[in-house]
């Protein structure tokens, strides 16, 4: 086992909660730690200037097969300049494209995935990516899907949302843990304490006080008053906009919830988030 552990999410599923649930954690500080801190703390599988370096050309003239190419020592240098565990924010699924992994097992220690219920993530997409309902639905339907490479970011390999989420969750190894959105929302106490035990903490009081610092109310302030490199440049919307569940009771119309139930329907129903009547 090697020393990344790969935080994973489909987009707008809570991934960044995590991250900074794990950089309060790690800082163990009295008040909470300023956004722009946080990749301190975790770094990105998907930053543009990691396959800059490895292949000596702007990452922006990249073919997604020259990354996917890449992706193996990109993670192999990380790894080596860590001096420790180092916590890597991921989209892309567990799996391989074109021949290559898109996650180094050989330097992975391993991962903790966050999963939110799709009919809540096509609502938050629409804000996040400038989508219509019905885009962000097509875009959570398609095996194909794949992020822009862009400035910032190169491209992450998505595949639909039920294909996203098996990947990740039906890893069998106890490294690997899988939390439901939902259950952060509701019980942050016990779920945010299963995380901090597979980084080996167990101390109430710090996890305790890292949950608040990780709060959503907490993190929107700290977006207001220093804004948040991840926002999104396709909306006006703030990156930390609602930060609660079933937004979608009001959000989405019939129709589009039957869409996404049957486009998903197995995972759902193993996430318990296949709605009555449905």
């Amino acid at each position: 086992m090697g020393n990344l552990l790969w935080l994973a999410s489909y987009p707008k599923s809570g991934n960044t909660w995590i991250r900074a649930f794990l950089a309060n954690l790690v800082a163990n500080r009295p008040a909470p730690l300023p956004l722009g801190e946080l990749p301190a703390y975790c770094d990105d599988d998907a930053r543009a200037e990691l396959y800059s370096l490895a292949s000596g050309r702007s990452s922006t003239a990249l073919s997604i097969e020259e990354i996917c190419a890449l992706r193996p020592s990109v993670h192999a240098q990380l790894a080596a300049a860590a001096s420790g565990t180092l916590f890597v924010k991921t989209h892309n699924y567990w799996g391989g494209f074109e021949g290559f992994p898109l996650h180094n097992a050989q330097v992975t220690a391993g991962g903790i995935h966050v999963v939110r219920n799709p009919l809540d993530v096509a609502v938050s997409m629409t804000h996040h990516f400038g989508l219509s309902v019905d885009e962000a639905i097509a875009f959570m339907a398609n095996e194909g899907t794949a992020t822009e490479n862009e400035g910032r970011w190169v491209t992450q390999l998505l595949g639909s949302w039920s294909s996203h989420v098996g990947s990740w969750a039906d890893i069998d190894h106890a490294s690997f843990l899988t939390v439901r959105y939902e259950d952060l929302v509701d019980k942050p106490g016990k779920s945010f304490a299963r995380i901090a035990k597979l980084v080996g903490v167990t101390d109430r009081a710090r996890i305790e006080r890292a949950v608040r610092h990780a709060g959503f109310e907490t993190l929107a302030k700290l977006e207001r008053r220093d804004g948040f490199i991840e926002a999104s440049e396709k909306s006006n919307a703030r990156f930390f906009r609602a930060g609660r569940a079933n937004q979608w009771r009001t959000a989405l119309d019939r129709d589009q919830i039957s869409r996404i139930v049957d486009a998903h329907r197995a995972r759902m129903v193993q996430f318990k988030y296949v709605p009555a009547g449905y």
